[in-house]
């Protein structure tokens, strides 16, 4: 481990704690949103990257959505937030349990607007109740279909069938978003050398009908030419 990664893991730990304390202290979502849009813009500043839309023209500026987005690095989060600048579009991230033990981001990702998802339980009840409440609230939902980061040299990987229930039960428009810079490798050469200014390119889909029974992973990899 040299110096690089051990300056970045002890300043993330710091940073990510302390804008998790600032989160706890409200309740307001849009007050969460600049938080997380502030937290968002420093880390990715610290990294050197920056982040580039192709399709500007495409990102709604108002309204709610369930957002779907592949998962390659723990940057992905940030990226979303900054892409999402100015819309006011506020999103409950859907949070796994080991995300909200974790001594890194436990703290942040409790206070800044979460939904946890305990596979563990044998009911989802109360998982699809916490949903239901941030919609009804008038929160956006965000989700990584796949479930967990991949790690593969695939551009996507299998998507769960959780996202397109979730916008089914609260009747939300279904926003795909696509990272198609390999964020993850982008993330490991940052660390090692943050001195060489980097970018992650976005693009945004069409927005989908809830009610569509066509697969979700399908009509994804259809949008933005993965079946390659």
């Amino acid at each position: 481990m040299n110096l690089g990664v051990i300056k970045h893991l002890f300043y993330g730990l710091y940073f990510t704690n302390g804008f998790g304390f600032k989160l706890k202290k409200t309740n307001d979502s849009q007050e969460k949103l600049r938080l997380r849009q502030t937290y968002a813009r420093s880390q990715l500043s610290v990294l050197n990257i920056t982040v580039a839309i192709e399709n500007p023209e495409k990102i709604p500026k108002e309204g709610q959505y369930l957002l779907a987005c592949n998962h390659r690095s723990i940057i992905d989060p940030p990226i979303i937030e900054i892409a999402l600048e100015g819309t006011g579009i506020f999103g409950l991230w859907i949070s796994k349990k080991e995300l909200y033990n974790s001594l890194f981001f436990g703290l942040f990702v409790r206070n800044a607007g979460s939904v946890l998802l305990d596979r563990e339980k044998s009911q989802m009840s109360g998982f699809f109740a916490d949903i239901k409440k941030g919609v009804s609230d008038g929160s956006s939902v965000f989700i990584f279909p796949e479930g967990t980061r991949n790690k593969t040299d695939k551009p996507i990987g299998e998507f769960k069938e959780g996202s397109r229930i979730i916008a089914l039960k609260n009747r939300l428009p279904i926003l795909p978003v696509f990272i198609k810079t390999d964020a993850g490798k982008v993330l490991k050469s940052a660390i090692k050398d943050d001195k060489t200014p980097r970018e992650i390119k976005v693009v945004f889909g069409d927005i989908l009908d809830y009610k569509s029974r066509d697969s979700l992973e399908e009509r994804y990899r259809d949008m933005f030419s993965l079946n390659d």
